[in-house]
């Protein structure tokens, strides 16, 4: 049996043929592309063929950035349209299914081995129950895994996209300056982004909460302004960079919360996104789990719920695959 499985993200895609054999999941051919060099998936799709000979395929499963409504998406950070029937079409096949990434992510995540993983809460009981996804990266994702007492079932949320809410009165000063910048609509995705940091950069540098005077850090043209920012910090060189970083973390684990809360995920949550691994000495301090327990009455059972980081970057296309296995 063999299984087309994707990740369609706003930065890069990643498709992949995998063979199912004595029930062994095995990858033959894997390939990233830039997503916004390519003008479609279908033309997504006609690169992966010409780079592996792609002739024949059982299934497909693909996990998209954005919305899947009734066999459709229009990805949120791309101006692709995607359809299970043109889909259907192009490859001549019928067993295909559109995920949300992050129900794709979320997926994956039942295949990841401890090893895979960075715990962050030391007191967390491994018990059964909802789980929950967070993901920080070009945009903020979540999904929560349903679990219905003997399995475990994914399902797409737009939760990135909520209304921002403030924890502390340097947050409540952080929202009221980024409504200049986002009228009308502040969401946890203008934060807990690949932007997000450095926005949050500039408002410590206007704002009266910097920590000490400093100057705008120089930054070259074409350079990724909120890695330098968290590159800066993780090296310590530059204190509101480190300032920066903190405040990403402590309103991601607060966010972290909100969804553990909304899904009652007792049974764990998962970080995943790209930007976690990479700031992992700051995730792994008090801060994400400050903000993660930051909520009053519900402190203690937050307390007991398994927080960890996944380390594996492909666990979106993992997830495809085997959803694809496991469901068509």
């Amino acid at each position: 049996m063999y299984i087309l499985a994707g990740d369609i993200g706003g930065t890069k895609t990643n498709l992949a043929l995998f063979e199912l054999k004595d029930n062994t999941l095995s990858i033959h051919a894997k390939y990233q592309f830039s997503s916004r060099e390519l003008s479609s998936f279908n033309e997504v799709i006609m690169a992966f063929k010409k780079k592996t000979s792609m002739q024949h395929i059982d299934v497909a499963c693909f996990g998209i950035a954005g919305p899947i409504i009734e066999g459709c998406c229009r990805t949120t950070n791309l101006p692709w349209d995607v359809r299970t029937s043109d889909l259907q079409e192009y490859l001549g096949i019928q067993k295909i299914r559109l995920l949300n990434d992050l129900e794709a992510t979320a997926y994956g995540m039942l295949y990841l081995t401890e090893d895979q993983f960075v715990h962050l809460n030391p007191h967390g009981h491994d018990v059964n129950g909802n789980r929950a996804v967070i993901a920080a990266g070009t945009g903020l994702g979540e999904a929560m895994l349903y679990y219905d007492g003997r399995a475990y079932h994914p399902i797409g949320t737009e939760g990135g996209h909520s209304d921002f809410a403030p924890l502390t009165p340097q947050q409540d000063a952080l929202l009221k300056w980024m409504r200049n910048l986002y009228p009308g609509h502040v969401s946890f995705e203008r934060i807990l982004s690949g932007s997000g940091l450095y926005t949050l950069y500039e408002f410590l540098v206007e704002s009266d909460f910097s920590v000490e005077p400093t100057s705008m850090l120089n930054i070259p043209e074409g350079v990724d302004r909120s890695a330098m920012v968290s590159e800066c910090a993780l090296k310590e060189q530059d204190p509101l960079c480190m300032e920066a970083l903190r405040l990403f973390v402590e309103i991601y684990g607060a966010e972290a919360g909100n969804l553990a809360l909304k899904t009652m995920s007792l049974g764990g949550i998962y970080i995943g996104g790209g930007i976690a691994p990479k700031i992992l000495p700051v995730l792994t301090n008090n801060h994400f789990m400050n903000g993660f327990l930051s909520k009053g009455r519900f402190n203690d059972m937050l307390q007991r719920i398994q927080v960890k980081v996944s380390l594996n970057p492909e666990t979106a296309l993992l997830g495809a695959a085997h959803f694809a296995v496991d469901r068509l």
